[in-house]
């Protein structure tokens, strides 16, 4: 899209895709978990909710300050997930989708049948009471919180501008139509056209952090017309009509006019994403008057608040699949004993009885003890120095951090600092770099002379001496005062002004920032501008001033931008354009130098960018307006018409001025972060926007690839046989790094996604070049579809959100770009190598742990359901409990959790040895801790230890059977102690503790009630 006076939302060509114009929207949520339109869980979801969906419709409306717009959607934020009337239902739905949960449910409900009891109820609706009242108190506290924070919006005072002044009013108040005013540091409270500011310039910045997490400001345009005005009220004067298009989630799109009588016509103003501030952002200057064209959830920001689906680990999904395996072994025990019973008359009761007395198989309190030491988990990782800032958003996947098996990241402001310096200036005969700034100003100097002073003048001396000295020298004068004098105008840069005094520049793109400060270093400042003007101060004070005409801002379609601008001066008028050599060199004229450049800045390392301009005379302007406005007023297509328009009028056959090459410094220690976790056998994938040669140099650079690998290069396919010669090439480098772009990546994803990442996943290194936002989310998507391996998915800008969302983790760089990546991610970091620590360390430690804890506890629901076979297999398998009521309850709670919960402290090697040798970690992503094997293991030790425990105590006290349980019980909760004791690997002073606390409670309790423990029965 290309508008007038744009909020200049550019970036460089050839830096990595911007946010695309609809990146919230984009966000696509991870492709596990995905509820069924047409399931039950969703029509159950459906059925109570709270509110019906509004129906997103365009609007009309007369802005005359008397009439109210009730039929919209009332201002009213509500992010609570529940209601009074839904809350149980609900919850309760959510709980029991859990096999565990309902598999107990059931256990619990069967005592209410009298030929089924086994015990008192409360030992059986106890555990399963107690982990749901927990949940039920979270997701309350947590709701409520909600409830506050959205009393709190909803209840914020504004003005509201009326016929006979202002009035104070509730945010929950606001309607469409309704003129507000906004005061600096005030969050905007519904989405609003800019009507007028206090700003002299027309003109006002907002702070869209909360919306879109880029922390850089952004310039919005008043309606001219109105800002002409004298006093806000006067806009009631006019009787106005607004056209707004209907609701969508892009922020940076947005089609509607305004439409007033003057001198007895009607005149329309064509209204952009310039002209609006949107809901839940901030304006940093002046005071703003919006006319309120959405409200409630009509606005951007709801419309944007998609909760993602909910990402489940994979120790989650075998632990369930395990949940499974025992109930089935229970039933089996429970028929054998049936059977070997003979199938009497009662067989089945008995057979129901007998699962209920094995239910201690299925362990009813794993999923609470791991959400505990998940939570120990996520404190270790963000209380740890050596990572400092980096935050758990997903508590329950510290698990997936050690079983990384592909890694695919960002380059820019990942891999790299984000912080750009324009290196180098080519215009094909002649280069400059940083070494050169004094000869770029002398040269700049030298051509403003010959254009300021008198022309007669200077040829009478050009006449002099050596002419052709004097010719040339003037030649590349002039032709570096255009090159830099267009970089010093063709951006969507704004100078700060305190007090007078230029304090800093706002823009979008860091790029677009180092040039300007590359131009001012050589003598060009940009000290002034607004919607209307530049003002570039030259070195000897001089200002030279410029009328913005049209401004046509960078897109990740486009991948360019432009602006038209006059000189006051002499009158010019001048289109320049700068973008990504792939297409500005279809609209340059021609040259024999523009690739091969290029390509040299490329294997620099640094981001190129092509500056061309063309001079327009006022006819062939005053055409291009024309036709440029009646395509702005149009309500349908309207950005396609107006990018037809330029392409068609101005961008051909444009004068090439030059080359820069920008440098984007490494990230501190990337080079160590990628070789260690590439001996973790972590395979890793760069995805970038650069060209090939940029990207592979950054491969090299940052030790991406080894020194004794070697790239092979896919590009430009776009037919069936040169993708089947490139398959088959690939299939005799796998040794080698694959480097891809854009346009052949996108072919072998349409047409040939298995056998491409059939081979390509067995690559150590993947580099992906020209690589849209879709394109990252689709890799990482198809990686997991062809492997079914943990895919770590890490990036810092809004452009990398639906990648992050793709993965099974996904990490978000808090970088300069933005917060939107990692407001999105599973876990926030500050750096990229804070991935060693994280994954290395934080992450093997966990699912190490995590896996002992689940096998420890499925153990110990095993052992005792072992001892109540063998004791009813010996007295004539009869159903009858061996240990009930206080003492059921007691062994898997008090007696037993401490120790257990202990082993969450215990590692195997030190932090120095796991990152010392990484390749430790490649035993995890084997899944080798928890596995049916291991599972296999426990049982048979459970079997043996069950077995004997029993065996032993009835054949030494045959005689005093009144004291089995009493023995039997006592050795079975030494049988715990004793196991946590032998599988610790490095003791801790809590573990020692836990163990004495167990062992003293559980005497403690038995000398308190001064008799047999039998008597717990």
């Amino acid at each position: 899209m290309s508008i007038p006076l744009k909020e200049f939302k550019s970036k460089n060509s050839d830096a990595e895709d911007l946010p695309m114009l609809n990146s919230l929207s984009s966000l696509t949520s991870s492709n596990f978990d995905q509820p069924k339109n047409n399931g039950f869980r969703y029509k159950f979801r459906q059925f109570f909710k709270s509110k019906k969906k509004e129906k997103f419709r365009e609007r009309t409306f007369k802005l005359n300050g008397s009439v109210t717009f009730d039929n919209f959607s009332p201002n009213i934020i509500r992010n609570q997930k529940y209601t009074i009337f839904n809350f149980m239902f609900l919850i309760l739905f959510e709980q029991f989708r859990f096999f565990l949960n309902t598999y107990f449910l059931l256990i619990a409900l069967s005592q209410l049948i009298p030929m089924l009891k086994m015990g008192y109820l409360v030992t059986y609706f106890g555990p399963l009471g107690f982990v749901l009242t927990i949940t039920i108190c979270k997701e309350a506290f947590d709701d409520y919180q909600r409830y506050k924070i959205d009393k709190e919006n909803n209840s914020q005072k504004y003005e509201k501008l009326t016929l006979n002044g202002t009035v104070t009013i509730p945010s929950s108040e606001i309607k469409v139509g309704d003129l507000i005013l906004v005061h600096r540091n005030q969050r905007v409270p519904a989405d609003m056209i800019l009507m007028r500011t206090t700003e002299k310039s027309g003109t006002c910045f907002i702070r869209t952090d909360q919306l879109d997490g880029e922390t850089d400001w952004k310039l919005r345009i008043a309606v001219p017309t109105f800002q002409r005005l004298g006093d806000n009220r006067d806009i009631y004067s006019y009787d106005a009509s607004v056209y707004a298009e209907k609701p969508h989630k892009n922020i940076y799109s947005f089609v509607g006019t305004i439409s007033y009588e003057r001198n007895g016509m009607t005149e329309t103003e064509p209204l952009n994403a310039e002209n609006m501030i949107w809901a839940n952002t901030v304006v940093a200057s002046g005071v703003a008057c919006g006319c309120v064209v959405y409200t409630g959830q009509d606005m951007r920001a709801i419309m944007n608040t998609n909760r993602p689906s909910t990402k489940r680990g994979k120790i989650d999904l075998e632990l369930n699949n395990l949940s499974k395996f025992l109930c089935i072994f229970s039933l089996f025990i429970s028929f054998i004993l049936v059977a070997l019973k003979g199938f009497v008359s009662s067989w089945l009761i008995d057979t129901f009885r007998f699962l209920i007395l094995f239910s201690y198989i299925i362990p009813i309190s794993l999923r609470v003890t791991l959400d505990i030491v998940r939570l120990y988990y996520s404190k270790c990782i963000e209380k740890d120095l050596d990572i400092l800032g980096t935050k758990v958003r997903s508590g329950n996947l510290p698990e997936e951090l050690g079983r990384i098996e592909y890694l695919l990241t960002d380059k820019t402001g990942t891999l790299t600092k984000n912080e750009m310096e324009l290196k180098k200036l080519h215009m094909g005969t002649i280069s400059f770099g940083n070494e050169s700034i004094n000869e770029v100003a002398n040269h700049l100097d030298s051509a403003y002379f010959f254009i300021l002073c008198n022309l007669v003048f200077l040829v009478l001396v050009a006449n002099k001496g050596d002419n052709r000295m004097r010719h040339k020298k003037r030649d590349i004068s002039t032709r570096t005062k255009d090159l830099v004098q267009a970089l010093a105008l063709c951006h969507n840069v704004t100078p700060i002004i305190e007090d007078g005094i230029l304090s800093s520049y706002q823009a979008s793109s860091p790029d677009e920032i180092a040039i300007v400060n590359w131009t001012q270093k050589v003598g060009l400042t940009l000290c002034y501008r607004d919607i209307h003007s530049i003002h570039i101060r030259l070195s000897n004070n001089q200002i030279l001033e410029y009328e913005v005409l049209y401004i046509f801002p960078f897109t990740s379609e486009s991948k360019r931008m432009g602006i038209i601008v006059r000189e006051r001066l002499t009158g010019d008028i001048y289109f320049y354009q700068k973008g990504a050599d792939s297409v500005m060199t279809k609209i340059v004229q021609y040259n024999d130098w523009l690739d091969e450049e290029c390509g040299n800045m490329a294997r620099e390392g640094l981001r190129t960018l092509v500056i061309a301009r063309k001079k327009l005379s006022g006819e062939a302007f005053e055409e291009f307006e024309q036709a440029y406005q009646n395509a702005r007023i149009s309500k349908q297509s309207r950005n396609e018409l107006m990018q037809q328009v330029v392409s068609n009028m101005l961008e051909f056959d444009l004068e090439l001025l030059g080359l820069t090459g920008v440098e984007d410094r490494l990230q501190d220690d990337v080079r160590i972060t990628l070789e260690l976790l590439r001996n973790a056998g972590i395979k890793i994938w760069m995805l970038t926007g650069d060209k090939i040669e940029t990207a592979t140099n950054i491969a090299v650079s940052t030790k991406l690839v080894s020194r004794s690998q070697s790239f092979h290069i896919v590009s430009k396919i776009n037919s069936t046989f040169e993708a089947q010669d490139a398959i088959d090439s690939l299939r005799q480098r796998l040794d080698h790094c694959l480097v891809i772009d854009g346009q052949s990546l996108q072919f072998f994803i349409d047409h040939f996604s298995d056998v491409f990442m059939e081979y390509s996943t067995r690559m150590t290194a993947v580099v992906c070049c020209r690589c849209s936002p879709t394109q990252k989310a689709a890799i990482a998507k198809l990686i997991i579809k062809h492997t079914n391996k943990r895919v770590c998915c890490i990036g810092d800008g809004g452009n990398d959100v639906s990648m992050i969302q793709a993965g099974h983790v996904g990490v978000g760089i808090e970088g300069k770009e933005g917060r939107q990546a990692s407001l999105a991610a599973d876990f926030s970091v500050q750096q990229f190598s804070v991935l060693t620590k994280l994954l290395l360390w934080h992450g093997r430690n966990s699912y190490k742990r995590s896996s002992k804890v689940s096998q420890f506890i499925i153990h110990r629901g095993l052992v005792i359901s072992i001892m109540q076979a063998v004791f009813s297999a010996i007295f004539y398998f009869a159903p009858i409990a061996l240990f009930r009521d206080m003492l059921a309850v007691g062994y898997s709670t008090y007696y037993t959790s401490l120790p257990i919960m202990s082993l969450m402290l215990d590692h195997d090697v030190t932090q120095e040895i796991a990152l010392m040798y990484p390749e430790l970690y490649k035993d995890l992503t084997k899944g080798r801790s928890l596995t049916l094997k291991t599972f296999l293991i426990w049982l048979l030790i459970s079997v043996f230890q069950g077995g004997s425990i029993m065996a032993v105590t009835i054949l030494l006290f045959s005689s005093q059977f009144l004291h089995v349980i009493s023995i039997s019980f006592t050795a079975l909760i030494l049988n715990e102690l004793l196991m946590v004791i032998l599988e610790i690997q490095t003791w801790h002073r809590a573990m020692l503790i836990s163990e004495l606390l167990s062992l003293i409670f559980y005497f403690t309790s038995v000398l308190m009630v001064k008799t047999d423990i039998s008597n717990f029965n």
